[in-house]
């Protein structure tokens, strides 16, 4: 782990040290872990990356520490650095200290080192996809680290993994053992991540971005899991996320760091209480919540964080930061204030920031002006399945899957309707049925009158200037071989629109609108960070100037703050081009801010739809209440006293629902009726309807032979009373 590097940085104590470490100290009673002077730096062909530096910090046993901050700001690097697992290029400044348990590990022979990884501390990757070998079985995998360590004979190692899986709560441990990991949900595969890092029953583990890629009803399960073990084991945990929603609610202390250095220290209720530190401030605000108000745009931190490769001289947040003096860019602020809360600033806050009167996000003309608008989009009865390969069974016919089983709505000019749900309830599917992406097996889309899904050809292509798609990886969505100004110009090109000048004045004026340079047409993708993909991508779908554009997780995979600036901008995009939108996510707090209307689906189906104040405030339907609850707040009190509130279990195959109620097999309200009678839409106010026979709340009084379809349509399929 040590390598010769540049003389180590002035060295400071370590920072957020809590009352109970400093009763141990006095009383001699050394620390889990203690790290000090941590630096390290990448060798890189542009320069030397000053990816951590001088991180210091001490953690007990049985505590959970939080490490916030945005991508890029060294988090991840910390947790490996503690592992000894550095890229190429990568090395320990002389003068870092690592000490788990009394064992010195910076300078340990690579054998020895070994000996600790796996055994002593353990990680738990971001993404387990890529984390696990798809080559090997589950139960091979989870039984590796235990023959590595402890030794014995396979089946003793084999019981061991299926005792670990059992423990992290993988359905049919036993039987999971010859699966690979492609054959399991999301969820899962973090299960068998988390198994494998403790199965040895380490003393240490590093989660980093645990649940960054689950919906919001499994990261509750995860965290809820980890919480546990921590508690049973009586291990000490390092948190690694940008989600403070999830800090707020697990972590005990937290390191908040900022262009590899820590910015604040000190205890989780301390942190969000009375932050001192601007950029924690600034990170916090920028959060949306349940009860954001959808009218004013949400806090952004303004610009980027700063090159490691040439950090600036003063303090690193000062460009980007509101309070910021001369002195700010010249003179680096050290770490400062008493031990139990310790920062690093010149002109430190004291606590959130205040609602600021800032003003009102616009609302298109079609949407604030009086009476209702005809609707622009209609989805009726739409029905998409896909057939199974080699899925036909004797007398059984063929299998399918039922990605979309009957699902209507409508969309109003200038109105943004949400669509929400865990991952394979049929989101993605249903938005490209809405775009003509796909084709629907039974129903139609119109859109303006006209049935899109019926369209061929050149006629298909020529409607499609009005419909657009977000996609929700940028970067998988843009062709990497491919300059900017060529991926913008290529549906103009498409089209016949304009002549080559024309289209380049069209590329600029698009890139202008979205907050991006000029010189970006000379660009690849690869070249710009993940919220500017996602801007690339919201050009590309405005270059036609469509009327509907369908954004699947639209902000999904980015950071809070850059997450705020997105939402920000489609807000102002559809003030600016009357545009209405269908937003696809599984964040009910992102959907709670940029929707007028919500639709919630469960496996093929939607269960409910209303106003976002209906679904938000007077939710009927079980599974809306506990996506509802498994939503992290940015509020330790409140994130705390939730007491494992939300959905449990795993989302049923999509090839063999349950029978009856879609949803009876995770609902805490079943009964027999639910298992052989499937519940109809039911009203429960003006344009709000839910399917459930034992509903949260008293249906509404129907009038005579008016009995409610879908969201948005009464069964004749005339616009109900717009939210």
């Amino acid at each position: 782990m040590t390598a010769p590097g540049p003389p180590a940085p002035a060295r400071e104590p370590a920072a957020g040290a809590t009352a109970k470490n400093a009763k141990n100290a006095r009383n001699g009673m050394a620390p889990l872990l203690e790290v000090r002077n941590l630096t390290t730096h990448i060798r890189t062909s542009r320069g030397t990356v000053r990816a951590v530096e001088d991180v210091s910090f001490t953690l007990e046993a049985g505590e959970t520490l939080g490490l916030v901050g945005e991508s890029g700001c060294g988090k991840s690097m910390t947790g490996l650095s503690l592992m000894g697992l550095l890229p190429p290029g990568g090395a320990l400044v002389d003068g870092s200290s690592v000490v788990l348990d009394g064992r010195e590990l910076v300078g340990l022979p690579e054998r020895e080192l070994r000996k600790v990884r796996g055994n002593d501390i353990a990680m738990v990757f971001q993404d387990p996809m890529t984390s696990l070998d798809p080559t090997k079985t589950i139960g091979h995998q989870v039984a590796e680290p235990v023959l590595l360590h402890r030794g014995g004979t396979r089946r003793e190692a084999a019981e061991r993994a299926t005792e670990v899986l059992g423990l992290v709560g993988l359905p049919h441990p036993r039987e999971r053992l010859g699966d690979y990991p492609h054959q399991l949900s999301g969820g899962q595969r973090q299960r068998v991540l988390i198994a494998m890092a403790l199965a040895n029953e380490p003393r240490l583990l590093i989660a980093d971005e645990p649940t960054t890629a689950l919906d919001v009803t499994i990261q509750a399960q995860i965290l809820a899991l980890l919480a546990d073990l921590r508690s049973r084991l009586g291990m000490a945990m390092i948190l690694i996320t940008h989600d403070m929603g999830v800090t707020a609610g697990q972590a005990d202390r937290v390191n908040v760091m900022y262009a590899g250095r820590i910015a604040e220290s000190t205890a989780t209720e301390r942190l969000f209480r009375g932050m001192r530190h601007p950029y924690t401030q600034s990170l916090l605000a920028s959060v949306p919540r349940l009860t954001q108000d959808p009218a004013r745009p949400l806090p952004t931190i303004p610009g980027l964080p700063p090159d490691l490769t040439d950090p600036p001289a003063g303090c690193r947040f000062a460009e980007r930061c509101s309070y910021a003096t001369d002195r700010c860019r010249t003179e680096e602020p050290r770490l400062t204030g008493p031990d139990e809360h310790r920062y690093a600033c010149w002109h430190p806050t004291d606590g959130p920031l205040p609602p600021a009167p800032s003003a009102v996000v616009p609302r298109p003309a079609a949407v604030s002006g009086p009476g209702p608008a005809a609707p622009l989009l209609q989805a009726r009865g739409l029905v998409r399945e896909f057939p199974v390969r080699g899925g036909r069974l004797p007398g059984r016919g063929r299998r399918v899957v039922h990605a979309v089983s009957g699902v209507s709505f409508t969309l109003g000019p200038g109105e943004t309707f949400g669509l929400v749900g865990e991952s394979g309830c049929g989101k993605t599917t249903l938005g490209r049925l809405l775009v003509g992406l796909d084709r629907p097996d039974a129903g139609a889309v119109t859109l303006d009158g006209t049935d899109i899904s019926g369209l061929r050809g050149r006629e298909l292509r020529r409607r499609r200037r009005d419909l657009q798609m977000v996609f929700q990886d940028p970067f998988s969505s843009l062709d990497p071989r491919m300059r900017v100004g060529a991926i913008l110009r290529e549906p103009l090109r498409i089209q016949g629109i304009g002549t080559a000048r024309e289209q380049q004045a069209r590329v600029a004026e698009l890139l202008a609108e979205v907050g991006l340079p000029e010189r970006a047409v000379e660009l690849f993708p690869h070249e710009f960070s993940g919220g500017q993909r996602q801007r690339i991508g919201l050009a590309r779908a405005l270059a036609l100037t469509p009327k509907l554009i369908v954004a699947d997780e639209p902000v999904s995979a980015l950071d809070v703050s850059v997450r705020a600036q997105v939402l920000n901008l489609m807000k102002r995009l559809q003030a600016a081009h009357g545009l209405s939108y269908v937003v696809i996510s599984h964040d009910l707090a992102v959907i709670r801010y940029l929707a007028d209307r919500i639709g919630v689906m469960y496996l093929g189906r939607l269960v409910e739809a209303g106003a976002a104040d209906d679904i938000h405030l007077r939710a009927a339907h079980p599974y809306t209440a506990g996506l509802l609850a498994a939503v992290p707040e940015p509020d330790p009190r409140v994130e705390r006293a939730k007491g494992g509130a939300g959905v449990g279990g795993e989302l049923p195959s999509p090839v063999s629902p349950p029978s009856g109620c879609r949803f009876r097999t995770r609902c805490p309200l079943a009964r027999e009726r639910c298992a052989h009678e499937e519940p109809a839409l039911r009203s429960f106010g003006p344009g709000h309807v839910a399917a459930c026979h034992f509903p949260l709340r008293e249906p509404a009084a129907e009038a005579p032979g008016a009995a409610p379809s879908a969201a948005g349509t009464s069964e004749t399929g005339s616009p109900a009373p717009s939210a």
